[in-house]
């Protein structure tokens, strides 16, 4: 029996947060094990309770989402955890450039707070599969944003195969694993081994990672 999806909530306003309790409580698979108030208190349950998924309220007092979002994402706080934790970020606003910074840090997208009960549900299965809750054509107007400069290429991406370079292409663009071994002429599980090959090298942590290295390096621009 596969086990419950496990989620914490982070919102400054109570009220909001036991009624996405209430929401989530509700679906099949997932359950709330915790809420915080702020992001500092976030970190801190983090670490305590391990959970799966964060929907991350991203403008509160103290400590905003975003901070906090850094904060969880850290490269030693990442190590000391035994499974991946997934964060999603709440606004009030579309294409939030607050969101994109947040994205950049690590999160896996952002919902707008009066998003449906079903399309909350869906989000929160679809991040913890390590995927985006983004469509990657508003994943890339966001990034596009904050990356007005590019960075020099990594020599940990130019480690990668020819084969691995063209499904890196294939993921930052948004393809899906189906769409890309239709691309590339492979299976499904061979393109899902070229995925794992390209985190691996590139030491991120899932797709929309790949999607913002891609960004932040410009991989893009010249195709």
């Amino acid at each position: 029996m596969t086990a419950d999806i496990r989620v914490l909530l982070v919102d400054d306003q109570e009220l909001f947060r036991e009624g996405v309790r209430v929401i989530v409580d509700a679906q099949e698979g997932m359950t709330v094990v915790g809420s915080a108030g702020d992001g500092l208190e976030a970190v801190r349950l983090v670490d305590q309770l391990s959970p799966d998924v964060i929907l991350m309220d991203i403008r509160m007092p103290d400590m905003d989402g975003v901070e906090a979002t850094r904060q969880i994402f850290l490269p030693d706080r990442v190590s000391r955890r035994p499974n991946p934790v997934r964060v999603v970020v709440l606004t009030t606003f579309n294409l939030d450039d607050r969101a994109a910074t947040a994205i950049r840090y690590g999160a896996s997208g952002f919902l707008l707070k009066d998003t449906t009960p079903l399309q909350l549900r869906d989000a929160i299965r679809t991040v913890h599969a390590g995927n985006a809750v983004l469509a990657p054509q508003d994943l890339a107007t966001l990034l596009e944003g904050q990356y007005r400069s590019r960075s020099a290429v990594p020599s940990a991406y130019l480690s990668l195969t020819d084969k691995e370079r063209e499904v890196f292409t294939a993921v930052a663009r948004g393809l899906s694993n189906t769409e890309i071994a239709g691309l590339v002429f492979a299976s499904e599980s061979t393109v899902k081994t070229h995925v794992g090959a390209i985190l691996r090298k590139l030491a991120l942590r899932d797709r929309v990672q790949i999607v913002v290295f891609a960004h932040e390096h410009g991989l893009l621009d010249a195709r």
